[in-house]
């Protein structure tokens, strides 16, 4: 095949991603190369192998992607390969370990529609908690509502200090304000419940974090969001295709959001992160705040149908 798009994936971990690499085909790159165990200190060298490999107009068709299973890692891996460009010689790159950046992208921007559907405005002052915050997903997640102006706490079923901890990492990282909350009885997560404007589950997949019983004393609960799709659902009473279904059973008929419906957002996003690459005439660095940019397009017209 004649100047073919390729896509090579970096790895930090022993598998790459079936997702990442469906994904890939599916936005028709003719060829994906994936590299396991890739380290941080290998990124400058494989980047240089990459660029310098098809001439100034054939890095146009090439494209790296970055996968694993830290935001963090990740994030630096970037910016290695990004250092590493010597243009004209420069490809696009893309970012999303476990689909994280991709899927909190999704779901901040699926919570921020959801609130301008029933007239509570965007995120600015919100009170958001996040289950699971201290994973991929609740990081990014917590970095994006920092970013719209809402509360944004991480909660940790390990303790405060486990919360706390994250949270000054990449507040010092990323120039924000997310806090840490502890999230391991269920004392700590009914009074986290009544307290929280917004609600995020994104726990290990299966685990139950809050009950019904819980969310019927959340009294100033407006929206709560889960993307766990496997059995038991993270929150209890909402469904995996709840797409702003009210919950009548809250004190103040909160909406719900569920995984297949932010996973629905959460696959556009992702495969249009692809079509960028291979249609943009620069390269382009993609990552979490252009993954959200994209996703507010989606999130606006399924749920307010703009």
């Amino acid at each position: 095949m004649k100047d073919p798009f390729l896509l090579h994936i970096f790895n930090p971990t022993k598998n790459v991603s079936p997702f990442d690499v469906n994904m890939a085909y599916e936005a028709e790159f003719d060829g994906v190369i994936p590299y396991s165990n890739v380290t941080l200190d290998e990124i400058h060298a494989l980047t240089q192998d990459t660029i310098f490999s098809r001439g100034p107009t054939g890095v146009r068709r090439t494209g790296i992607f970055i996968g694993g299973r830290e935001f963090g890692l990740a994030m630096e891996m970037l910016q290695r390969a990004k250092a590493a460009m010597v243009p004209p010689f420069e490809v696009s790159v893309f970012v999303d370990p476990s689909g994280a950046i991709t899927t909190a992208a999704a779901l901040v921007a699926c919570v921020e529609a959801a609130l301008k559907k029933v007239g509570h405005g965007d995120l600015s002052g919100k009170k958001v908690h996040i289950f699971g915050g201290t994973g991929p997903v609740g990081i990014c997640a917590g970095i994006l509502l920092d970013r719209c102006g809402a509360e944004a706490f991480i909660a940790s079923h390990r303790g405060q200090h486990v919360a706390d901890e994250v949270a000054r990492e990449y507040n010092a990282r990323f120039h924000t304000r997310v806090r840490g909350a502890a999230s391991g009885s269920e004392e700590e997560v009914a009074e986290i419940v009544r307290n929280s404007d917004v609600l995020i589950g994104s726990a290990r997949a299966g685990v139950r974090v809050v009950s019904h019983a819980q969310l019927e004393q959340a009294r100033n609960l407006k929206v709560a969001a889960d993307v766990n799709a496997v059995p038991p659902s993270g929150i209890q009473g909402v469904e995996a295709d709840d797409l702003g279904r009210v919950l009548n059973f809250t004190p103040s008929k909160a909406l719900g959001l569920g995984a297949l419906a932010i996973g629905n957002v959460k696959y556009k996003v992702h495969y249009r992160m692809f079509e960028m690459m291979k249609e943009s005439e620069r390269p382009i660095y993609l990552g979490y705040e252009d993954a959200f940019a994209v996703a507010r397009e989606y999130a606006g017209r399924k749920i307010l149908g703009n």
